[in-house]
């Protein structure tokens, strides 16, 4: 049985930066990750080369960008909102909410993953996609979600919480840093967070994910083996 699972970011990377190893192996595993992006990245021109393109081209490249990453990924199916790149805080939250939950259940989603509420690094998009897609997922309005999972962040450890999934993404790294290369309009940033892209970050090796919620139950203290754990 072939499983479906969301994640739900805000700019093109955001699911390389955080999830990159882990959607890989889903891929290899035959199960069906599909993206949505809640902006196309169109304010992220603080790398040097990109400056001068309008917001209009910045989309355009970066929605270019992100295929070349997805096909590195095995990622077949990706959403834009398209709604505006460091304004996710003012849309609607209403209809913010009705757009991620109908991308929920166009794809029956069991499982979603999104930032936690903290966005990670309390950068405003993150904490506005982790908000509604939170909030679509506790709706109700959402029947197919199990499980949600949050990516671990230190405001999380310092609550308590433990992660539930790590991945180790040392034998996968060839493949992160080519999927990170692609997204080159955002090389600089990229290479702030990882380094050099030719050598493994040790201090950036893993990815870490902590289960918020599960079929009702919020922030289950559990250990897991795979995300596909318990599912029905």
């Amino acid at each position: 049985m072939t499983h479906t699972i969301g994640f739900i970011y805000a700019h093109p990377d955001d699911e390389t930066f955080l999830s990159a190893c882990l959607i890989r192996q889903l891929v290899d595993k035959g199960e069906r990750p599909v993206l949505l992006l809640a902006t196309k990245g169109d304010a992220g021109k603080k790398n040097g080369h990109v400056a001068h393109l309008s917001n209009e081209e910045l989309a355009s490249l970066r929605v270019h960008e992100m295929q070349q990453a997805a096909e590195i990924l095995g990622l077949t199916d990706i959403e834009h909102l398209g709604h505006p790149d460091g304004k996710l805080n003012q849309v609607d939250e209403i209809l913010f909410i009705e757009q991620v939950a109908e991308f929920i259940n166009k794809h029956q989603l069991q499982i979603v993953f999104s930032f936690p509420e903290d966005g990670g690094n309390f950068h405003p998009d993150h904490m506005s996609i982790s908000k509604v897609t939170t909030a679509a997922v506790l709706s109700g309005k959402c029947p197919s979600v199990q499980k949600l999972y949050y990516c671990m962040s230190n405001t999380l450890l310092q609550q308590g919480h433990e992660p539930s999934i790590i991945i180790d993404t040392k034998p996968q790294w060839e493949m992160k840093a080519n999927a990170l290369r692609a997204h080159a309009s955002q090389l600089l940033a990229i290479e702030r967070y990882f380094g050099d892209l030719s050598s493994f970050p040790e201090n950036r090796r893993y990815e870490s994910f902590v289960l918020c919620w599960e079929r009702g139950v919020l922030w289950p203290q559990k250990q897991e083996l795979s995300v596909l754990d318990d599912l029905n």
